[in-house]
């Protein structure tokens, strides 16, 4: 018969680094340090381009609407013989001037003109320089003449 130890077996001795750091489970100041380096040199290269994504998205969310305003105007423009006014304005797509016959609409799918991308109204003046109409956004700034206005003239 043989005779077996009732001994626990002992694990074999670490560090005591090791054992702190086991009994707390969080990283060091080094490796906190060394993930914020890495983050900082991430946002330093993507930050630019996705700002720059940012403001030409809306400068085309801007020319799009621009465009679709066009449509609702030649849309009104064919029930009434006659584009709307610049005191009638854009919200003549979405509610009835008093001076439409044969309105037809609403020729826009909200119930209210939306803004521009900044938040501010787009302009509207009827006649245009160039055409019937001119729609405005004045872009970014919020300036006239500054270079930065969005539309059809």
């Amino acid at each position: 018969m043989m005779i077996t130890s009732l001994r626990r077996r002992i694990p074999p001795a670490r560090p005591p680094a090791a054992r702190m750091r086991d009994a707390r489970g969080g990283f060091t100041l080094v490796e906190l340090l060394v993930v914020l380096v890495i983050l900082g040199l991430v946002m330093g290269l993507a930050g630019p381009r996705v700002l720059g994504y940012l403001s030409s998205s809306r400068e085309r969310t801007a020319k799009l609407q621009i465009e679709s305003f066009a449509s609702a105007l030649d849309l009104f423009f064919l029930d009434n013989g006659r584009y709307p006014s610049t005191s009638e304005g854009l919200q003549a797509l979405v509610q009835r001037p008093a001076a439409a016959e044969s309105w037809g609409g609403p020729y826009l799918k909200q119930n209210t003109v939306p803004a521009d991308p900044w938040g501010r109204p787009y302009e509207y003046r009827a006649p245009g320089k160039a055409g019937p109409y001119a729609i405005i956004s004045l872009g970014p700034d919020g300036q006239r003449g500054s270079g930065s206005a969005i539309g059809r003239e």
